[in-house]
């Protein structure tokens, strides 16, 4: 009877230690749980980060196609105003007061530029012409010379040598213009090609 007691104590004690080394052995079961949770957190991390260079790459290939078709008619319209600049010159040289064949020919040529401007303004292309008075904006205006001028503020434009056009807010060609000095002369600093 003596070892039944001795016998009790030790089974009791064998449960204590399974029951103290249990949570042991149930944290070495939760380790590939753990490495698993850890793995799908990255998979989860790349795939995110997958899905969102795709769409950066989607944003950024819809903008060049958009751009590109903007702008697909630069080149044409390049070459197309020196036609436009012809026309206008054609207009300026022609008699404002002529007859019969010359007059229709007047008249024509006052249609086909009208008629040319109105398509570059039907595909975006807008004409820049600044007024007198008007102010010099380098990013629209190609200042050729400065005069000085009794009749508008210093760096304002005074006259449009050649029109500029712009597409879709992009400068195609800079209008050139002549520019009224400011007081105080041109001396060097006072460029405006320099302060642009």
């Amino acid at each position: 009877m003596t070892d039944t007691p001795h016998n009790d104590i030790e089974t009791e004690l064998d449960a204590d230690i399974a029951q103290a080394e249990a949570p042991e052995e149930a944290q070495d079961d939760l380790g590939p749980i753990d490495a698993l949770i850890a793995e799908r957190d990255e998979w989860k991390d790349r795939a995110l980060r997958a899905a969102a260079e795709a769409e950066n790459i989607r944003r950024r290939a819809e903008t060049q196609q958009n751009d590109a078709r903007a702008f697909a008619i630069q080149r044409f319209a390049k070459d197309l105003l020196g036609v436009a600049d012809n026309l206008e010159r054609a207009l300026q040289a022609a008699p404002k007061d002529a007859e019969g064949a010359a007059g229709g020919l007047v008249t024509g040529l006052e249609l086909t530029q009208k008629a040319l401007l109105t398509a570059f303004e039907g595909n975006g292309l807008k004409r820049v012409a600044p007024g007198p008075g008007d102010a010099f904006d380098p990013h629209l205006h190609q200042a050729m010379m400065e005069q000085p001028s009794d009749t508008v503020p210093g760096g304002a434009v005074i006259q449009t040598l050649q029109p500029g056009y712009e597409l879709f807010g992009r400068t195609v060609r800079a209008a050139m213009v002549v520019v009224a000095a400011r007081a105080g002369g041109s001396g060097p600093g006072s460029s405006y090609d320099a302060k642009a």
